[in-house]
């Protein structure tokens, strides 16, 4: 069931004529998406619905920009563009998608025991203008919530029919180019939609990124508002030379440009194929929903972070792969009840899924060619997860809810790297219990306030939970957990004076057990400790007249570990996410669409001893469309209209280069900031035709 929706699921079960947007494939109701978080309907102060008008005309440099549409959401990028964003929330630096939950019409984005990090989350398989809307939640405290999604989730869905069919070209900065044809054909309650989409990019790389992106959608849904059917297949490839993150040495001497490579063979190629089908059923029994999704995926990589500090001779590069197929179905079921005579909502479903890893493998490799086998493993793993929860409306100002959740992993690694994969091989299981708990006062009409607290899990790498030697050194590796608990809390408030103004403030804190991960770059596992993280968000949603609309969010995060800090370390989380805000301005009024972007992210702590920090970073985006007539609309998008020289991203550890290596200046390697440059000014222009 949608996490947004208790209140139009209630009002049916009572026998009103409410439907679920979202989950209609018709058209005239299907265009609209979900509907934002309301007082009397919300469970929580962080939860909500972007509408599509407002995030598709934001411009966006990547299609995984599309969930900055959530609030305190940040999403950057430290290589080429087609490996997956690096995401930041509610003070996590979350890697490529570690505690950050996404889902795509009802299938996960997020990969466990994949070959570059756990949890890895790649949308750029994503169609924006296909996506209906953007719901998401934050904390753990919910008992849909599953697998990474203990500081938030996003789930992103697809329309069932478009308005018309379009082709659209667009052009601009650093060679790029796309090209986009999307159209849907409705026959009494039969509708087909598909998308094709081609892209080149070269960005505005010393080394031509030379992206090269084709992606394709096709689906066929059936039925009427209350009960219907679709399936879904996805096609989606790509290849890409990157310019990692460089020591800024290297740049303030000259030796490279800010846009310059120290490794012109570092890149990748992925695919990702799948088909998935949903069914759904909103009667007088309840609301009940069905769906399945079989993916097969692709995944070759080949990065250098640290250059010659290991291997002076033939330098670091490593390749990283994953070839996979997932399975997974999951079904849920809404009922309305009485408990003690008051009248509820119970909801309960299950949950499986799948991952069976032909190889995933990490490689010491140069200029892409494979020199030694660090790690090469065969992988399966099943997530089994089945879930409840009650809620319950007291009166006409209190309503709560209570759920638990329960999730049991089963695993097999089997090593195929002759030397150490047999030690490291292994099989297992775990599992975990997870109770949820939510509370919503309503004092006056205009304000609700909430409390709300649960438990959630993330998993880790299972080859960290069956290794026993560093493949690297030979020496004894530690194991970490397969599942790792986190505790969190929330108290909220959200003051809804008229459907044009929302605003909320919500003060939180989670605690996680343990931040040990194994690391996908190494082969092995990286020590942490448990942690501690708080914060405070507050959102702004007016629209101040007819044409106008003003957003406003902010964020500050404090993250910390736990317990005394080892010698030479500290507390402090390493890249943690501590300061965002976020403001945009739209006008929608005839033929003329426009948005203003800001987002600016703060300085944090590059080491555990806040010894060292990053410099802040702000953007600043414009986009603009218009209608010429009914059939062209011409589009100028701006992205980084102040021509701004931020980083995407900043790291701060050892390297050697290939010149300090011959100088004898390496000295086990020298300790600087290695960045990711934001990209400079670029335009691009559009033309879309509408048949």
């Amino acid at each position: 069931m949608s996490h947004l929706s208790h209140h139009l699921l209630y009002s049916a079960l009572l026998g009103s004529v409410t439907v679920h947007a979202q989950t209609s494939h018709l058209p005239e109701v299907q265009i609209v998406g979900p509907e934002d978080a309301a007082i009397g309907t919300a469970d929580s102060a962080s939860e909500g619905a972007v509408e599509r008008e407002w995030y598709q005309s934001r411009p966006k440099l990547r299609p995984g920009d599309i969930v900055e549409a959530v609030p305190g959401v940040v999403a950057t990028q430290h290589s080429g563009d087609g490996k997956a964003n690096q995401y930041f929330l509610r003070g996590f630096n979350l890697d490529h998608g570690t505690d950050f939950a996404v889902t795509v019409d009802a299938m996960p984005v997020n990969m466990p025991a994949h070959g570059h990090g756990q949890g890895y989350a790649d949308l750029n398989f994503l169609i924006p203008e296909l996506v209906s809307g953007v719901r998401y939640r934050k904390g753990p405290y919910f008992a849909q919530s599953a697998d990474f999604s203990l500081a938030g989730s996003a789930s992103l869905d697809y329309f069932g029919a478009l308005e018309a069919p379009f082709v659209e070209i667009s052009a601009g900065s650093h060679d790029f180019k796309r090209l986009l044809a999307a159209g849907s054909r409705t026959v009494a309650d039969q509708t087909w939609l598909g998308a094709v989409e081609i892209e080149r990019n070269n960005g505005p790389w010393d080394v031509p990124e030379d992206l090269k992106k084709v992606n394709a959608v096709l689906r066929y849904s059936q039925g009427s508002p209350k009960r219907g059917f679709s399936i879904t297949a996805m096609a989606y490839k790509s290849n890409w030379t990157s310019t990692d993150q460089v020591p800024e040495r290297a740049i303030d001497s000259g030796q490279i440009s800010r846009f310059g490579s120290l490794n012109p063979t570092d890149g990748g190629k992925t695919q990702r194929v799948s088909l998935s089908g949903k069914w759904f059923d909103k009667g007088s029994n309840g609301d009940t929903e069905l769906s399945a999704y079989a993916i097969d995926y692709r995944f070759n990589l080949f990065s250098d972070f640290t250059y010659f500090l290991n291997n002076p001779v033939n330098g670091d590069q490593f390749e990283q792969t994953d070839r996979r197929q997932i399975y997974g179905a999951q079904g849920s079921h809404a009922v309305g009840n009485k408990i003690g005579g008051l009248d509820g909502v119970f909801s309960f479903g299950a949950q499986w899924r799948g991952d069976r890893i032909g190889e995933v493998g990490l490689y010491d490799t140069e200029a892409r060619q494979r020199l030694d086998a660090v790690r090469a493993d065969k992988v399966s793993q099943d997530l089994f997860s089945v879930y409840g929860q009650q809620l319950v409306n007291f009166n006409d100002q209190w309503r709560g809810y209570v759920g638990l959740r329960g999730d049991a992993l089963r695993y097999k690694v089997t090593g195929r790297e002759p030397l150490y994969g047999p030690l490291n091989s292994g099989k297992g299981h775990d599992a975990i219990a997870n109770p949820k708990f939510g509370l919503a006062f309503k004092p006056v009409a205009s304000h609700e306030i909430y409390f709300n607290a649960g438990a959630g899990f993330h998993s880790n790498d299972v080859r960290g939970a069956t290794i026993t030697t560093d493949p690297k050194t030979g020496d004894p590796a530690d194991r970490v957990p397969a599942l790792v608990k986190g505790r969190g809390a929330e108290i909220g408030w959200r003051f809804q004076p008229n459907e044009d103004l929302a605003t909320t403030l919500a003060l939180w804190k989670l605690d996680l057990d343990s931040e040990l991960v194994y690391a996908g770059d190494a082969g092995t596992t990286e020590p942490g400790r448990a942690s501690t993280r708080r914060g405070l968000e507050a959102t702004l949603r007016w629209k101040f007249s007819p044409a106008w609309r003003l957003e406003l969010d902010g964020a500050l995060s404090r993250a910390r570990f736990r317990g005394f800090a080892p010698d030479g370390e500290g507390n402090y989380v390493d890249n943690a996410l501590e300061r965002v805000f976020a403001a945009g301005l739209t006008y929608i009024d005839g033929p003329w669409t426009a948005s203003l972007r800001l987002r600016y992210l703060g300085p944090r702590a590059l080491d555990t001893l806040d010894s060292v920090r990053s410099r802040s970073t702000t953007l600043l985006n414009f986009g603009a469309r218009y209608a010429v007539n009914k059939r062209v609309t011409l589009g100028l998008d701006v992205l980084n209209l102040a021509g701004k020289k931020g980083n995407d991203i900043e790291y701060y550890y050892a390297s050697c280069t290939a010149g300090e290596v011959s100088g004898e200046s390496c000295n086990g390697g020298v300790n600087d900031r290695h960045i990711h440059p934001m990209e400079p000014r670029s335009v691009r222009l559009s033309v879309r035709y509408t048949y």
